[in-house]
């Protein structure tokens, strides 16, 4: 009997525990391209399952699907019955325009649409009669909730979550992850971001890296920053990701929903981190419409964020600066 206790003992030691697996996987959804990876031991879902959420959450925001709940929100003049999804992302969003003063509007659609960023096709700019027509319909304090019944105190009442859909995606996906045991994993979707944990089977953390101007600020091609954390969301919002030039002026995807017109400030790109990227997505839009001093003061007050700030200086030169709380993320490094 002894033997046999000293064979099993031997036995035992020899049984490999499996071993980590670095899983990646790559698509496209909601007009863009996202890159999850995840570390685990084994794996009982994949690009499939990624997939389906991806288009189900776009069934709900998509202000490019005819038939999505936004879609048929805009088209009616009172009211739309809200999915999970929908519900969310118009409290979240709700909320963020009372937290920013009205800076972020879901309510923007018709000036977005516009100024040539919306779903249909458009000839010239619009000019101030037009811009003073649509401010009357502009308001996310014409929005009200009952239940998951989601009304419009005016018919011509639109909206685009645009500014904060794919930021609540990533949340949505990695989630779907932490409810299948994965603990380390990276989530990107368009460039928003959400990690959390270690590599595998190392330990080190996930950097994530933050762009910077190449010849001029209309695209950012190199990589000025880079942080390490093992938990919460980076999303950036830039004047170079959506615009084109009219008149020698260039024309910014980001609407100031109090004066109708494309933002106009020193400020090239700002970069949040917060602990979800609902969060993050919201307000890095919010930022950038502000203004740098304005900015930068908002987010210092904020306990729940942090910012990277990429401007024009008075003299032209290219500069960044930073929220106390971010440069503690640099420092991680």
């Amino acid at each position: 009997m002894r033997y046999l206790c000293v064979l099993l003992i031997i036995c035992t030691a020899f049984i490999q525990l499996p071993s980590w697996r670095k899983i990646q996987i790559n698509g496209k959804a909601q007009g863009t391209t996202y890159h999850i990876t995840w570390y685990a031991q084994d794996s009982t879902f994949g690009q499939p399952q990624i997939d389906s959420i991806l288009a189900r959450i776009d069934t709900s925001l998509s202000i490019y699907n005819p038939l999505s709940l936004i879609s048929r929100f805009n088209d009616s003049a009172t009211s739309v019955n809200m999915d999970v999804h929908m519900l969310n992302v118009i409290r979240k969003s709700i909320d963020t325009y009372q937290q920013t003063g009205g800076i972020f509007d879901i309510t923007v659609q018709p000036l977005v649409q516009a100024w040539g960023f919306g779903p249909k096709k458009v000839s010239g700019l619009p000019d101030s009669t037009t811009i003073r027509s649509l401010k009357k319909c502009i308001g996310s304090n014409n929005l009200s909730m009952k239940g998951n019944v989601l009304y419009k105190s005016k018919p011509c009442i639109k909206i685009d979550v645009n500014g904060i859909a794919q930021g609540y995606s990533v949340d949505v996906v990695a989630n779907y992850l932490e409810t299948h045991g994965i603990g380390n994993y990276l989530v990107e979707i368009g460039g928003e971001i959400r990690v959390k944990g270690h590599k595998q089977p190392g330990g080190e953390k996930m950097k994530i890296g933050i762009e910077a101007p190449g010849e001029n600020d209309y695209e950012l091609s190199m990589i000025s920053k880079i942080v390490s954390v093992d938990s919460g969301a980076i999303t950036t919002s830039g004047s170079y990701r959506k615009f084109y030039e009219s008149d020698g002026k260039k024309i910014t995807h980001l609407i100031d929903p109090r004066t109708g017109y494309p933002e106009q400030n020193e400020l090239i790109s700002v970069t949040v981190f917060a602990r979800d990227a609902i969060t993050a997505d919201a307000y890095d839009n919010a930022l950038m419409v502000m203004g740098l001093k304005k900015a930068l003061q908002f987010v210092e007050k904020r306990k729940d964020m942090a910012a990277h700030f990429i401007y024009r200086t008075s003299k032209g030169a290219i500069a960044d600066t930073a929220s106390s709380r971010f440069y503690k993320l640099l420092q991680l490094q």
